[in-house]
């Protein structure tokens, strides 16, 4: 079966462009408040300065005739911002805004006779006043803005994330054996609307799952129909061999066609797992001596340790089967001593071998694939992985630190 490891990016990708969006909202909320207020400041404190400097002629062509001044003009005020003075006594004429006497004030100022300074002053509070009410009214629009785009970039981000994450669960279900599972994304299913990347990515697994899905199933049936054929012609010819007189050669025979028999009976035992038709028929066994009836039945010399016995809810052939597959394995592939260990609800077999090959380690037992020379069609391991699931159990395979193959097999406890 294959494997998918496939990351749970939903709330990652949601996070990621929720933050995207609000750096967004606010570089660009800032640029336009930033635009506006340049705007209308440039605009407010142009008509003020015009203001101010048209005064600011009226009171010079009233200072020359030696009329007199009009209230806010004056020589040499005492509230002239020094930089707009000495702007003035060079010969100059400018305009500043600066406070005086607590309210903010627009300056125009031009040079009289004696390197003097003639300032106007205009009243600029309401102007100031609104700036900042503009700059207040940018700064809760854009506040507002940034937060109704976050909340509604949210919602279309997580929408996409969950059609993601959806489909991320069904491609989790297929990997682990659940060929029936779909993503049934109903974007994919209209073609009269475009699709997504999303959509594609969903379409795109569900025909993968379906095209698989019908691969195993043709293997599966395959698989069954060559071991149901094979088992009437492999009966008569087991007859006949039995009828054969005594000797080496037909020794030889008998041999064979036990092998095959044993071939085709494990064939049509995967057809059977691999289909899901295998039902429990569990009962209370005492794990140790299933144990031990199972070495007994092998005709091994393999070691039974006993450490703690424990009573297990369990299918008793399918766990001899189990057993019984790991103690011939152990014995046909690696090297003894072979030891069978039980410690409560754990049953282990390890060898002294060489230890497993390194694509069992790596994927599991795999069909008619051995490695190095050995005999065997890879076929124990695998039924002995399929009916451990049956079981609900646990099988796994590792290699001992100093040396051999160790194949570990967890029961669930009886209640």
């Amino acid at each position: 079966m294959m494997r998918l490891t496939l990351p749970s990016w939903s709330g990652t990708l949601a996070v990621k462009a929720a933050a995207f969006i609000t750096v967004m909202c606010c570089a660009l909320a800032a640029l336009l408040g930033v635009l506006v207020h340049v705007s209308v400041t440039d605009q407010t404190v142009g008509q003020a300065r015009d203001l101010a400097l048209s005064r600011l002629a009226d009171a010079t062509e009233a200072y020359e005739a030696g009329d007199t001044l009009l209230p806010g003009a004056g020589v040499d005020p005492a509230g002239l911002p020094a930089p707009l003075r000495s702007l003035a006594a060079g010969g100059q004429r400018g305009t500043m805004v600066a406070t005086h006497r607590g309210h903010p004030a627009m300056w125009a100022a031009g040079p009289v006779s004696g390197h003097r300074a003639l300032a106007v002053e205009v009243d600029y509070a309401q102007q100031a006043r609104t700036i900042a009410g503009l700059d207040q009214s940018i700064l809760w629009s854009s506040v507002l803005a940034i937060g109704a785009t976050v909340l509604v970039g949210a919602f279309a981000v997580t929408r996409v994330a969950r059609r993601l994450h959806d489909t991320a669960r069904v491609a989790r279900r297929i990997s682990a054996g659940d060929l029936d599972a779909r993503v049934n994304d109903p974007r994919a299913r209209d073609r009269t609307r475009p699709q997504d990347e999303v959509a594609a990515v969903a379409g795109a697994l569900d025909s993968m799952a379906a095209s698989l899905q019908g691969k195993l199933l043709s293997e599966q049936r395959f698989t069954a129909d060559v071991a149901h054929e094979l088992r009437t012609p492999l009966t008569g010819l087991h007859a006949a061999a039995e009828l054969l007189p005594p000797g080496r050669p037909t020794e030889l025979v008998r041999d064979r066609v036990a092998a095959l028999r044993t071939l085709t009976e494990d064939l049509l035992e995967i057809s059977r797992l691999d289909t899901g038709r295998e039902r429990l028929e569990a009962d209370t066994e005492e794990l140790g001596a299933v144990a031990a009836r199972v070495v007994r039945a092998s005709g091994t010399g393999t070691e039974v340790r006993v450490v703690r016995d424990v009573r297990v809810e369990t299918d008793r052939r399918r766990l001899e089967r189990v057993l019984g597959n790991l103690v011939a394995n152990a014995h046909k592939h690696g090297a003894p001593p072979v030891v069978l260990t039980v410690d409560g609800p754990v049953v282990t077999v390890r060898d002294h071998g060489g230890g497993y090959p390194g694509y069992l380690l790596a994927h599991g037992p795999q069909r008619f694939r051995t490695e190095g020379g050995a005999r065997g069609h890879g076929l124990g391991l695998t039924i002995a992985l399929g009916q451990a699931e049956v079981l609900g159990a646990t099988l796994t395979f590792a290699d001992a630190p100093d040396g051999g193959a160790v194949a570990t097999l967890t029961l669930p406890l009886a209640e």
